[in-house]
């Protein structure tokens, strides 16, 4: 006999999710007929698999151990070795994690062998012992493209994952980034068009009336200040990401004409050469700078009108300041 008790992070999931990750090369068939014959039960009692699991809840696997250890085989082996790292963390609680991405980095693995902003979570969040023991792995809730910087939110236990990623995926928060671009930007305006990926290349392309495998995007900005630099005029820009679509941000300001500065895929390649000759600067100027959390049924009320903000990377503000622009 086995016996598992449920962790603060675990809690939350439905019974059959746990023992799906638990046992992860067991077919699903095999946990609803060990339940029916109470060779698995929940606090001591029959279980039929839906029940919502809480933090110190009893699992009794009355299975033998060959017969764990040969449908467990994929969770075996050591944890994660990704390598400390320090985080630059913006917020904290038991749930949630909200950390500041630094440019080079990627949110979640690409390749196997890839170390992203997850695998450095997870070894922030959890100790090797709980990594090799517990099912559940924090996740992050938004992506940020690799050379993007700014706030990433991550779930530190389930009931943090499911709310933020609900949040992130019903819209129910406000979004806005920082990005320099090219050209003068006069006025706050709103834009609307159509994203179609192209996935052999990873690139997106903006069209003005929807297509097939087409998306419709929204993305808002207005104007925080403008200067003249090398014979070219600039506009930092705040950017309300209304919907979130990959490279969105990048590609609709592309279309209207002004690409973000440093943009070695959408952006202009005179300007990125200058960038990186000037400053150093061989990504992006974008950065996703605050989450604002608005009420929701399902948000614990702590979160309220919270507002989360990441101040600009120091090589992004030391080209602002080289520009005469003044910081938001």
């Amino acid at each position: 006999m086995q016996l598992l008790v449920i962790s603060a992070q675990e809690a939350g999931q439905r019974l059959d999710r746990f023992l799906e990750k638990y046992m992860s090369q067991a077919p699903k068939s095999f946990f609803y007929k060990m339940m029916r014959k109470k060779n698995i039960t929940l606090n001591g009692r029959k279980a039929e698999g839906k029940e919502r699991l809480s933090a110190g809840d009893e699992i009794r696997l009355f299975l033998s151990e060959e017969t764990i250890d040969k449908f467990r085989k994929a969770l075996e082996g050591p944890p994660v070795a990704a390598g400390r790292k320090t985080l630059d963390i913006v917020y904290e609680d038991n749930d949630v994690l909200v950390v500041n991405k630094p440019q080079g980095m990627l949110s979640q693995k690409a390749q196997k062998s890839d170390v992203s902003l997850t695998e450095y979570i997870t070894e922030y969040v959890m100790a090797p012992e709980d990594r090799l023991r517990s099912v559940f792995r924090p996740g992050v809730c938004n992506r940020l493209d690799r050379n993007t910087t700014g706030l990433v939110v991550a779930g530190k236990t389930v009931t943090g994952l499911q709310c933020f990623n609900r949040l992130f995926r019903e819209r129910e928060l406000q979004k806005y980034y920082l990005c320099l671009v090219k050209g003068t930007v006069t006025e706050k305006s709103e834009i609307h068009g159509y994203l179609i990926k192209d996935e052999a290349h990873n690139t997106v392309k903006v069209c003005e009336s929807e297509k097939e495998g087409s998306m419709p995007i929204a993305t808002a900005y207005e104007p925080l200040g403008h200067a003249v630099w090398k014979g070219q005029e600039y506009t930092l820009l705040n950017v309300h990401l209304i919907t979130g679509k990959s490279h969105q941000i990048r590609a609709h300001l592309q279309s209207i004409g002004h690409p973000v500065a440093g943009d070695a895929k959408y952006g202009d390649k005179s300007t990125y050469r200058l960038f990186k000759e000037e400053f150093g600067v061989k990504y992006q100027l974008l950065h996703a700078w605050k989450l604002c959390l608005q009420k929701a049924s399902y948000l614990p009320g702590k979160y309220y009108g919270v507002t989360w903000t990441a101040p600009l990377p120091e090589q992004f503000q030391q080209v602002l300041k080289a520009m005469g622009i003044g910081l938001p």
